[in-house]
């Protein structure tokens, strides 16, 4: 693989940086690794917890809001425990998994190459089971406020049609996937390695900001399992019809977000055309 080179103008000098190779589509030998196993588990896990504590907040912010138009933590609130959750998360499992806690990450940096399609499915899969018992140990602890205050599920809110809920969809998570490529970008990391950047830092916000601007139309999918897993637990129809919207939405904004970051801003189409002529000669 050719190495790029980032020279610096500065006094901070150059430093030099490669690119990792690309992930096989098929690796067998990675189905006989303990760190795989251990990664799908680290997903699993985290997002178990990361259903749990933002299912409760929306539950608890509900719950209060009936009895008290100005209690509980509000739409800000509820943000704030979406994105501190996925800071807190990535953080602790960035260096076992990749810290994805979404299928539309997943599938993002399958696309570019970044994971296997072994991998990218046990994450997935792992991502949606943890979801389904995140959502089901809220429903064990608060059963009556969970089926009184909707479980926590994703629906669209009305006055809005489908295509104003999948554009939001399809926006957000593009807005949160292109924040994941440009804050684990290893060439960002050797150009600014003047400049620390905590990585689950962005990546929070990001989803912090979506919320803010979703929750009124969707309820704030931009993460598959995420929905997934409050549809399987709460069980009602509304929650079942608008599903796709939060499955066709992400996955179409996670496509778009790989091919702008890695096609566009890392110019990879320009360097396959590149070695395509040089190997042409």
């Amino acid at each position: 693989m050719a190495k790029d080179v980032e020279v610096g103008a500065n006094e901070y000098g150059v430093k030099d940086y490669h690119d990792p190779p690309p992930a096989p589509l098929i690796d067998p030998e990675e189905l006989g690794q303990w760190s795989l196993y251990r990664a799908v588990i680290a997903e699993f896990i985290a997002t178990l917890l990361f259903l749990y504590i933002t299912v409760l907040t929306v539950i608890g912010y509900k719950s209060q809001s009936a009895t008290d138009e100005c209690g509980g933590v509000g739409i800000l609130g509820i943000a704030w425990a979406f994105g501190g959750m996925i800071f807190i998360l990535v953080y602790c499992t960035a260096g076992i998994s990749g810290g994805h806690i979404n299928p539309a990450v997943t599938f993002g940096l399958f696309l570019a190459r970044k994971v296997s399609l072994v991998r990218a499915i046990l994450y997935i899969v792992a991502q949606c089971l943890g979801a389904i018992c995140g959502c089901g140990l809220v429903k064990a602890f608060q059963k009556a406020y969970y089926d009184r205050y909707g479980g926590g599920a994703n629906s669209l809110a009305d006055g809005y049609n489908t295509g104003t809920g999948l554009g939001a969809e399809i926006i957000g998570t593009f807005v949160l996937v292109y924040t994941v490529f440009s804050a684990t970008d290893p060439k960002r990391n050797a150009r600014d390695s003047h400049v620390p950047v905590l990585a689950p830092l962005p990546i929070g916000f990001a989803v912090f900001m979506v919320h803010l601007a979703t929750i009124p139309i969707t309820g704030t999918g931009i993460n598959p399992a995420r929905s997934f897993g409050a549809a399987v637990i709460y069980g009602k129809d509304k929650a079942w019809d608008d599903q796709w919207i939060f499955w066709v939405g992400p996955l179409i904004g996670a496509a778009i977000a790989a091919i702008y970051h890695q096609y566009i801003l890392r110019a990879g189409a320009a360097k396959a055309l590149g070695s395509f002529r040089s190997s042409s000669y």
